[in-house]
């Protein structure tokens, strides 16, 4: 029973890497670093990556290693939200289990009925099923609202530090990802390496090397975790730690990023 689900889940993955990037995955010698994810799904099964993934734990974990002034306070944690929201405005509900189930919730303006109706869809269904995603059905389902972290209702720049083998390698910065989302990566030393946009760099962040430092520290142990944070007032906030990005199905442009980034997981790896 066992060999024939490990089958399937080789298929489905082999079947939707080859949609996305319209080639088989090489799932016993992986070169890129899209295919080492999908390798990972399929045998990795390390019992911290559950619990660095859980955005409740994860503050726990973070708070531990780094200091609790780098996570976002949580204003409620529970199954079910309340019918009349009774925290400070503007605040975010998220599955604590799953990847981009979010919502914001700006004014009384906000339908907070449709807000409570996709957060039971998100308690509805286990997370990581159809992408063989499977440190998502160990974390335990749940909601959790927060803090908007934003300045006049815009979201913050997310930066996204790719760590191998304890060490940062590059940083992904991603913006306005609510209306035209775009992204670029830099390497450690804020110099651009990859151009799908042509937006102009934006400002280094006042808090990279601490960032750098952080996601260092968390990464102990792994041999590839990416690192999230925000940059609030000057000061490095954490967001989440991520095992799987894009579920290595998100193309790299230029190509070759995917085989540098999957050189640098096999260093690691050895």
């Amino acid at each position: 029973m066992r060999a024939t689900r490990d089958r399937l889940a080789r298929l489905r993955i082999a079947m939707t890497y080859f949609w996305r990037h319209h080639r088989l995955p090489d799932l016993e010698d992986p070169r890129r670093f899209t295919e080492f994810v999908q390798r990972r799904k399929l045998i990795d099964r390390d019992p911290r990556m559950p619990v660095c993934s859980d955005k409740v734990a994860a503050k726990a974990y973070v708070a531990d290693r780094l200091g609790r002034e780098w996570t976002t306070p949580t204003l409620w944690q529970g199954d079910v939200l309340p019918k009349i929201p009774s925290w400070p405005l503007p605040l975010v509900v998220k599955s604590r289990h799953g990847c981009n189930q979010r919502a914001f919730v700006r004014s009384l303006r906000d339908d907070w009925e449709a807000v409570r109706r996709r957060s039971k869809a998100w308690m509805a269904q286990p997370y990581g099923l159809w992408l063989d995603e499977w440190l998502y059905l160990e974390i335990p389902r749940g909601l959790l609202v927060e803090p908007f972290i934003g300045t006049d209702g815009q979201l913050p720049i997310d930066y996204k530090l790719y760590v191998f083998g304890g060490e940062v390698a590059c940083i992904q910065v991603h913006l306005e990802r609510e209306t035209r989302h775009r992204w670029m990566l830099f390497d450690r030393q804020w110099r651009r390496f990859s151009s799908p946009t042509r937006d102009p760099d934006p400002a280094r962040p006042s808090s990279l090397d601490r960032m750098i430092e952080a996601a260092e520290t968390l990464g102990q142990g792994f041999d590839f975790v990416r690192v999230d944070f925000y940059e609030i007032d000057g000061a490095p906030r954490f967001g989440e730690m991520t095992f799987y990005p894009g579920s290595g199905l998100d193309p790299f442009d230029p190509p070759e990023i995917d085989l540098i980034l999957g050189r640098l997981w096999a260093e690691a790896r050895r």
